[in-house]
């Protein structure tokens, strides 16, 4: 079975040493990225370990598909214990970061401890120097860039950076790559924060050399010739669907369409649109770089995620106000979706949706801990009592836009997930949407062979986590394609990705996580049925924890 290789490196901010230990054996079984990374830290984060604490440890790690040319390859993983779901969290960011990665010859590279001061740590294949840089305190995203640019002659695409909300902790901070790409869902920035880390480079000509079979070209050619409606208006275009099935999150979740949506939607974004946006490698480019000369706003989206988010759940109608908070997020280092919707659940409390000037001011206090916004970044889940707004989380974390009142695998998936309310864990809305073609497709209502496939919807999205390709190549990964990029037959390799998701649930079980933290906060009929399949279906038991004769050798 294909792997990286590589061995760990493990950067210890307290003594201000690395050192390097061979994982064959991890590599072998997990193939990379998120599953080396949640092996890892199964066996070696204390299970009770604090998020802020010395004894959490951050992982970023790459896959053995960093070693191709193939589209859909761009991407790395990162993983720890996270502030805001307080398990562990595995979050995953495009851009261009993870080839220079690759080149310092690690397979993973492991955080330890907490500096004494704030640091940059430079990791190349000749080993790992800590600077000191109390000049960046507070610097934002874009001047960190600049700073790392001028000094040391590093690009935005060799770095992780933390923006102020990392450093301040915002349990939603984001770390941040190309300067406009982010490892956003989790609160990992804060991770960062907590550990005095302002940035990490990568750089190096070390790169393993792993043997990717020819099927990575067929792959290529068919994501540069497809004309893909991703490729003009990313993610966004499927609003005006959403919104058409009653499944557009707006008002803080209180209704499921929006009137305003044409002045958020595919064709108001694509009008933004300024010229091709791409990662690593790929020919799908389905990123959508933006900018309003008027209004002085240059960004990169809104992706669907972040125009639910500021936009109809916000009760924003235009789409350059979404695109100027947007900006205002990647310049902070805060994940758009969960500061998105803690600002909306902070207008629901003061009845203030579509203040614009307001949601603005709010990002910054977020990102600054300043005032209310001190409150707000602890995350809906521990504000919205304060707030006397519902609880719109799974948890801890908020929900993206992809209605599971409407979608009810999708909310299925919500509630089970190791990771919370994200849409990305098994991305199993994309079966459900009407206009879906294929013979995996499903009727939104109902959960008729829907627990079953989303078990192999986890553990497929595990996999890819673990390769590492990016989840939207579903259209060109067949299992066959699978089977000759990785070496093994499907099944194989679907049995990973079970072995990634029960270490995860695993260890949040060891943290307090149970069937009562699977849970929506609204009712669909038949949902307690399909969780008791799902959990039968996974070898757990009723109360929704791994057996220990279960768990991964």
């Amino acid at each position: 079975m294909l792997h990286t290789s590589g061995p760990l490196l493990t950067v210890d901010l307290d003594a201000r040493e690395a050192t390097s230990e061979e994982i064959d054996d991890v590599l072998e079984a997990y193939i990379g990225g998120r599953g080396v990374a949640t092996k890892l830290a199964h066996d070696r984060v204390p299970f009770d370990a604090d998020p802020f604490g010395p004894e959490n440890r951050v992982y970023f790690a790459t896959g053995p598909m960093q070693a191709s040319n193939m589209s859909f390859t761009g991407r790395m993983n990162c993983t720890a214990v996270s502030p805001l779901t307080d398990g562990l969290c595995s979050s995953n960011a495009g851009g261009f970061m993870s080839r220079h990665f690759a080149d310092t010859g690690n397979a993973v590279v492991e955080l330890t401890g907490q500096s004494d001061e704030l640091v940059v740590v430079h990791v190349t294949d000749e080993g790992v120097e800590f600077e000191a840089v109390p000049n960046l305190e507070g610097a934002t995203v874009p001047e960190t860039v600049e700073f790392l640019d001028e000094e040391h002659d590093i690009g935005a695409d060799q770095t992780a950076i933390i923006g102020p909300a990392g450093e301040n902790q915002v349990r939603f901070a984001s770390v941040m790559t190309s300067e406009e790409r982010a490892f956003g869902r989790g609160g990992l920035g804060a991770v960062l924060g907590s550990k005095n880390v302002k940035a990490l480079t990568f750089a190096g000509d070390s790169a393993p050399e792993i043997e990717i079979p020819a099927t990575q070209m067929e792959i290529h050619r068919e994501a540069a010739t497809d004309d893909h409606i991703m490729k003009r208006q990313g993610t966004v275009a499927v609003m005006d669907l959403a919104n058409e099935l009653d499944g557009l999150p707006s008002y803080y979740f209180s209704e499921q369409q929006f009137e305003g949506v044409e002045g958020i939607n595919g064709d108001a974004v694509e009008e933004k649109k300024y010229k091709k946006g791409t990662c690593s490698a790929c020919a799908f480019a389905c990123k959508l770089p933006t900018k309003d000369e008027e209004a002085g706003v240059e960004t990169e989206g809104p992706e669907f995620e972040v125009a639910m988010a500021f936009g109809s759940n916000s009760g924003v109608d235009d789409i350059v106000d979404v695109m100027k908070s947007n900006e205002l997020c990647d310049r902070y280092g805060l994940d758009a979706i969960s500061c998105g919707n803690t600002v909306a659940a902070y207008l629901a409390s003061q009845d203030e949706f579509g203040n614009v000037e307001l949601i603005h001011e709010l990002v910054e206090r977020i990102a600054h801990r300043e005032g209310v916004g001190d409150d707000l970044a602890e995350g809906i889940d521990r504000v919205h009592d304060e707030l006397g707004v519902e609880n719109w989380t799974v948890k801890g974390m908020d929900f993206a836009a992809h209605e599971g009142r409407v979608l009810h695998g999708q909310g299925l998936s919500y509630a089970v997930a190791n990771r919370g309310a994200d849409h990305m864990y098994a991305v199993f809305y994309s079966q459900e949407y009407p206009l879906v073609d294929s013979d995996d497709a499903y009727p939104p209502e109902g959960f008729d062979g829907k627990p079953k496939r989303l078990v192999e919807k986890e553990n497929q999205m595990a996999l890819n986590d673990s390769g590492v390709v990016c989840k939207f190549s579903r259209d060109y990964m067949t299992p066959e394609r699978y089977e000759a990029l990785f070496g093994a037959d499907f099944e194989t390799l679907l049995a990973v990705g079970e072995r990634v998701v029960t270490l995860e649930r695993h260890f949040n079980n060891q943290r307090g996580f149970d069937r009562a933290d699977d849970t929506l906060p609204y009712d669909i009929d038949g949902l307690e049925a399909a969780i008791d399949e799902y959990y039968d279906i996974r070898g757990w038991t009723d109360d929704g924890t791994v057996p220990e004769d279960a768990l991964p050798a």
